[in-house]
């Protein structure tokens, strides 16, 4: 019988999706399930985007150009340069979701052995992209206890050797809500000059900074213009996770060059997803301004609720809709699944993501998960209510 890859074997379950049949089950048995494990806000996508689909003329559904239609890379260029980051049509490719820009990052700029050290925990498909192209995942542990912040770095120069080609970052990050500042983006600056490594930073979450704190891109280090990659996409700036529309932007043209060739051996981006992402450039102000107050609602009213319960602890995010809670308990997987499989309260119960799958590092994350606050206040009234009682009960409580 033929044998599947070894490359196949090494590629992790998605620790967010993971849980899904048991979440099935759970809905199949009449429980009501709310899904905080994944980022899926339920916020409307701006309707200027709905009306470019609804009244899309197209007789014909095209390719594209690989890296993106032309009027839509214009205009974001717009976009960019609005917010003081200098790029132009050119610079940039449209992707399928911001995963692909991942994806066509290491391919372009990593051989397969060469090393990317990422602060953990981290978006778990990191691993996952890192696995696909051959690429060695060198984690720097950040720590709960100061919310997640940078590690030292001295830590990262530790962990480097030769085949170290880059540092990852995701600000804010997924999956802490940790919001990198511009003096911790400074010291990983002089790290890259120091190394002349990549820095790859995935920004997708720009939008989403809460308490008057700045967002500060990566973009705008001085001096390292031939080596930062901007990740971004428009999942979550418009809720339009389904769209599958993301963006590689970078000042570094053989980056651009050679990034295309794997763009044009896909052929093109989606090409409703231009649109609609095209579209959405028109969205007016208010519509993030109605955002930002819900999440600014919601995060602390669930922080809030988490924290009273014994034994949790929660950090205040300062950006993205995440937070990483600590709970008394022996296994995050196990607890994950048993909420769902053997657990309701009035009814109903809650999905959250295993944090073990957001560490490189074995063993950790252990009495940690992901919280995502992305539905309306009642259902995560409801939600951690559920998840309070559920601890009480927990047959692997630590306290």
């Amino acid at each position: 019988m033929p044998q599947i890859s070894d490359k196949g074997r090494l590629m992790p379950e998605s620790p967010i999706r993971k849980l899904v049949p048991y979440a099935e089950a759970a809905r199949a048995a009449g429980k009501k399930v709310y899904p905080l494990n994944i980022g899926q806000p339920d916020i409307k996508t701006p309707e200027v985007a709905m009306e470019a689909i609804r009244n899309c003329t197209e007789k014909v559904i095209e390719y594209s150009h690989s890296a993106g239609n032309i009027s839509y890379r214009k205009k974001l260029a717009k976009y960019y340069q609005n917010i003081g980051i200098n790029v132009d049509e050119n610079e940039m490719l449209i992707t399928t979701g911001g995963s692909e820009a991942i994806t066509f990052a290491l391919m372009t700029c990593m051989n397969p052995g060469d090393e990317i050290l990422i602060p953990e925990p981290f978006y778990a498909n990191y691993n996952g992209f890192a696995v696909a192209t051959g690429v060695v995942v060198k984690p720097i542990t950040s720590s709960i206890e100061n919310d997640f912040a940078l590690p030292a770095i001295e830590e990262f120069e530790k962990l480097m050797t030769p085949k170290t080609k880059g540092i990852v970052i995701c600000n804010p990050n997924n999956p802490t809500g940790y919001l990198y500042s511009k003096e911790e983006l400074n010291q990983l600056r002089e790290l890259i000059i120091k190394h002349d490594l990549y820095l790859f930073s995935d920004e997708v979450y720009r939008e989403f900074c809460y308490d008057g704190e700045e967002h500060f891109s990566a973009m705008k280090l001085e001096g390292l213009e031939q080596n930062v990659i901007l990740i971004d996409s428009v999942s979550k700036r418009y809720s339009e996770c389904g769209v599958r529309i993301g963006a590689m932007i970078t000042k570094n043209k053989d980056v651009i060059t050679t990034a295309l060739k794997f763009a044009q051996a896909r052929l093109c981006p989606p090409a409703f997803g231009q649109i609609a992402a095209e579209a959405s450039l028109e969205t007016p102000p208010e519509y993030f301004t109605e955002v930002y107050n819900e999440y600014i609602d919601r995060r602390n009213f669930m922080v809030a609720a988490l924290n009273k319960m014994e034994g949790v602890y929660s950090p205040l995010p300062k950006g993205a809709f995440y937070t990483v809670v600590k709970l008394p308990i022996d296994d995050a997987d196990k607890f994950a699944q048993w909420i769902l499989e053997d657990f309701e309260y009035k009814n109903q119960t809650v999905m959250v993501a295993p944090a073990t799958g957001f560490y490189a590092t074995p063993g950790l994350g252990k009495n940690e998960v992901r919280i995502a606050y992305v539905l309306k206040k009642e259902d995560l009234a409801n939600a951690m209510e559920t998840l309070a009682e559920a601890l009480k009960v927990y047959p692997g409580r630590t306290i």
